[in-house]
């Protein structure tokens, strides 16, 4: 089988596929002959990320995850990447912001799992993949709804696994450090407030401070990592965490 196209008549779903590593994702799912469905609450962005890759449009509000809870999913890839951030000292931290980063980024993911598995087992293939973050593996101070919730989605990418595997379905987390995406470069004004930096100062003080390569992570790079777990050689390998994070959580 060819290595460009081993996805072909495959169907993957990416939330978050308007922008950032949502459409990278996409792009490189398509590539490789998957028909994607590009989810996104932005419809203008969903739209033209679906027409770059050939595939389908879904616009869709994670955050309203009651609508989710007798969906049907038809994907044979199921790539969980919305996300959204909040960075703020604990005792300053919104409730309500709180709540809404575990519905978008831990309960969505849960319901769109189990929206997608019953099809996945009935085909006796499957492939799940969370865009989880370093943030799933350590901690930083200001973000404590992000990092509960990228700890939470490690716990369900690893159950998942462990329930998937008899049926042909594997589940794997994606790590990465910085991506250069709106995501981050939305953080910079927060992040130099709650440090007491310059904006100008926030990715060599803050962002990068950690990592042993110090540039931002491209999102086309994470896209090919999803591609792979999503491929032949990657039919052993679940339950898994991969950091794409030039090094930071290997102190």
């Amino acid at each position: 089988m060819s290595t460009e196209t081993y996805l072909d008549g495959r169907r993957a779903v990416v939330t978050g596929g308007g922008s950032g590593i949502g459409a990278a994702c996409a792009a490189a799912l398509a590539a490789r002959g998957a028909h994607v469905v590009v989810a996104d609450r932005d419809a203008e962005a969903a739209k033209r990320v679906a027409a770059d890759v050939d595939g389908e449009a879904w616009v869709v509000d994670l955050a309203d995850t009651a609508a989710l809870d007798d969906l049907t999913l038809d994907a044979d890839v199921l790539v969980n990447n919305a996300g959204i951030q909040r960075v703020s000292p604990i005792e300053e931290f919104d409730p309500d912001a709180f709540r809404l980063i575990q519905r978008i980024m831990l309960e969505a993911p849960f319901l769109l799992v189990r929206a997608a598995l019953p099809g996945m087992y009935e085909r006796g293939w499957g492939r799940i993949v969370n865009l989880s973050s370093v943030h799933g593996l350590v901690a930083s101070p200001f973000k404590s709804a992000y990092v509960a919730a990228k700890h939470g989605l490690e716990g369900l990418s690893k159950v998942t696994a462990l329930e998937g595997g008899p049926h042909g379905a594997t589940s794997n987390c994606v790590n990465p450090g910085y991506v250069r995406t709106p995501l981050v470069e939305k953080q910079i004004a927060d992040q130099a407030r709650v440090h007491g930096i310059d904006e100008s100062e926030v990715l060599e003080k803050v962002l990068l401070t950690e990592s042993a390569i110090k540039r931002l992570t491209e999102p086309a790079e994470v896209g090919e990592l999803v591609a792979w777990l999503a491929g032949p050689s990657a039919r052993m390998v679940t339950g898994a965490s991969w950091t794409v994070d030039g090094g930071w959580s290997a102190k």
